[in-house]
């Protein structure tokens, strides 16, 4: 379970890449910044150091603030830090940690709520929240200071619950470091029901009033990016009031004239992210398309697009110079590494292969598309990876990857979690994996059809995917099939379970087991309320047990794995028990694989590992497959 996170200095024109900090396990380095040319900084147990230009140099704490620090900018045209800290409100870092020791104190541990949210994602509320600060550097040979901070946010309104979830997001700072645009939810209490998220625009020198410039819009803004020259600001920005998965619109704020204007509108694709060209002409959109995630250019006045890259799954942009940028890329048989693509040709060579020692005895099949009609007449478009030395005259157990949301996709990237098709096809599984209905990457309202249709849409386009690979891939045994999900994925094996038993076992992680518990139990109320509607309105309910696995428990008869993190406030244990309980009351083989350190995903390596070893020898077991490979080791 220790991991390691070094830099590495890559040339881009020789090719050439220097380690520049230790890479020994346990060691983890993070948040990599430019200081000048010949230092570069980062962060280490949430205090900043410097080094120099070269392997293993010595290093130099630059600032050590009593509060860990995260999401690290430098500007040195102005001499100006920009960091993130979580604070008591109103407070400096200095204070904060003060406030910090007096409650530590406290003779008793209790925490009053009053408002939603009292818990998120793995975490409880606490007082302390998260803002963006300003701070001065001065420089005197090897002497560096840093002066006192300012926090941008302090003069914005705040709820008079101090427990509320009131916190800065994510920020962007301009070129020249003189203005810089961060992301909040707007202070009210009880925010779990609204997906509104605000930009500010604010001076770096503090005083001024911060400036809201998504005000007359309800849905959530993101990935603000300041064009080359900082006259300009683009964001991404939701339109739609409680729906976190409409259309991302690209919105370009002007700073000289105040004015913000939408391009691309028409465009029926939603980004994730954004950056500027180096000549401010255009922006550089990561998209979803196609079960891919591609680099799309769009002309930052007209909205005219081309795409540059068409395969894999490609993310962190950074432009290099007006002709060239960086990007990671990945696809289901290549793990992550770093391209340089010419945006003129569109062609890209590839700078690093990090894995390729790792990778000399490893088969990774490639993915391969499918596409078939699915709920509504609907098109629907699939990935099938074929099994370890796949031979068309044997058969094979078939293994269905669901994944969540119901508004994500399964993309052709490499997943480094637990649901690398690799995974299953290594064990010797025809592995599937379908965009149903919900997904992105397919027009906006193939993602909103599968509003109120949790249990409709989906489970027809799963269906019908497993029986078009079975009659056209061929080579499957349909008596050895299994399908398995999480999150969503999760929810959608226990109404499989409740509607047919054509699948051997099933496997359902941090899984919704009923959406009226499930309600009442999760952290973001705005995502039961759009996709279903709410328990107590009777229309709500009637939507909610139409969707529900739990309304159909006696139909349940295929032997079921649960696996549950303890801290998942999005998806309670409780759903997960509920499901594996009833199971085991009624004589079907059921078992639970509990995480009591591990929340809607698992992460500690060691975890990780114990996770497949459970749900590969579960599948294997119930479909009577011998993988190639020894499953468990004692």
């Amino acid at each position: 379970n220790k991991n390691a996170a070094f830099i590495s200095c890559l040339d881009i024109d020789s090719g050439n890449i220097t380690r520049l900090t230790e890479d020994r396990p346990g060691t983890v380095v993070t948040n990599p910044l430019w200081f000048d040319q010949d230092t570069i900084g980062y962060l280490k147990r949430g205090a900043l150091y410097r080094q120099a230009l070269q392997t293993d140099g010595a290093a130099s704490v630059v600032f050590a603030p009593p509060v860990s620090i995260s999401n690290v900018n430098y500007r040195a045209n102005q001499s100006l830090l920009t960091f993130m800290a979580a604070v008591y409100p109103n407070c400096t870092l200095m204070e904060s940690a003060a406030a910090k020791q007096r409650a530590a104190q406290r003779p008793d541990s209790a925490m009053v709520y009053d408002n939603l949210w009292a818990r998120h994602w793995n975490e409880w509320m606490t007082p302390e929240k998260a803002s963006v600060f300003t701070a001065p550097v001065a420089r005197a040979d090897e002497q560096w200071t840093v002066g006192r901070e300012t926090s941008l946010a302090a003069m914005l309104p705040h709820t008079a619950d101090p427990l509320t979830r009131w916190a800065v997001d994510d920020y962007a700072v301009s070129p020249s470091g003189s203005s810089l645009a961060f992301v909040v939810r707007p202070p009210t209490d009880n925010m779990t029901w609204s997906t509104n998220v605000d930009i500010y625009l604010a001076a770096t020198g503090g005083g001024a009033r911060p400036r809201l410039l998504t005000g007359r819009v309800g849905g959530a803004a993101s990935a603000p990016a300041f064009s080359w020259d900082g006259q300009r600001l683009a964001w991404l920005q939701m339109e739609t009031a409680g729906y976190e998965a409409d259309i991302n619109r690209i919105y370009i704020y002007t700073l000289a004239t105040r004015e913000t204007v939408a391009v691309a509108y028409d465009w029926d694709a939603s980004p994730h992210a954004l950056a500027w060209s180096r000549d401010n002409r255009a922006l550089y959109a990561v998209v979803s398309s196609r079960g891919r995630n591609i680099v799309v250019e769009v002309d930052a006045v007209t909205g005219k697009r081309r795409e540059l890259t068409s395969d894999g799954s490609a993310g962190a942009v950074r432009p290099v110079d007006a002709r060239r940028v960086l990007l990671v890329h990945s696809s289901t048989e290549a793990p992550a590494d770093i391209r340089l693509l010419d945006t003129r040709s569109c062609a890209s060579s590839q700078l690093t292969r990090a894995n390729q020692d790792k990778l000399q005895d490893v088969q990774l099949s490639r993915a391969e598309d499918f596409w078939f009609t699915g709920a509504r007449g609907d098109r629907v478009h699939g990935w099938v990876v074929r099994p370890y030395a796949y031979d068309r005259r044997k058969r094979y157990p078939l293994a269905l990857l669901m994944h969540g949301g119901p508004q994500q996709a399964s993309t052709q990237g490499f997943s480094t979690a637990q649901w690398n098709p690799n995974m299953y096809a290594g064990a010797g599984f025809v592995t599937v994996q379908v965009n149903f209905h919900g997904s992105p990457g397919y027009g906006q309202n193939f993602t909103d059809s599968v509003r109120r249709r949790w249990g409709d849409y989906p489970y027809v386009d799963l269906m019908r995917a497993v029986d078009y690979v079975a009659s056209r891939v061929g080579s499957v045994d349909r008596a050895r099939m299994v399908a398995l999900g999480g999150s969503f994925g999760g929810y959608m094996a226990n109404w499989i379970n409740g509607h047919t038993s054509r699948f051997a076992a099933l496997v359902a992680h941090d899984g919704k087991f009923s959406t009226v518990s499930g309600y009442y139990g999760t952290d973001e109320l705005w995502f039961p309320e759009w996709d279903l509607g709410k328990p107590w309105d009777a229309a709500g309910r009637v939507v909610l047990e139409q969707n529900n696995p739990e309304r159909f428990a006696g139909r349940f008869k295929t032997p079921t794995l649960f696996v549950q993190g303890e801290r998942d406030f999005r998806i309670p244990a409780t759903e997960s028990l509920g499901a594996w309980a009833m199971l085991r009351r009624r004589g079907i083989p059921a078992r639970l694989v509990y995480f009591p350190d591990e929340d809607h995903w698992v992460t500690r390596a060691g975890n990780s590992v114990r996770w497949y070893t459970e749900v590969l020898d579960w599948i294997t077991q119930w479909t009577n497959t011998t993988a190639p490979y020894r499953i468990r080791s004692g």
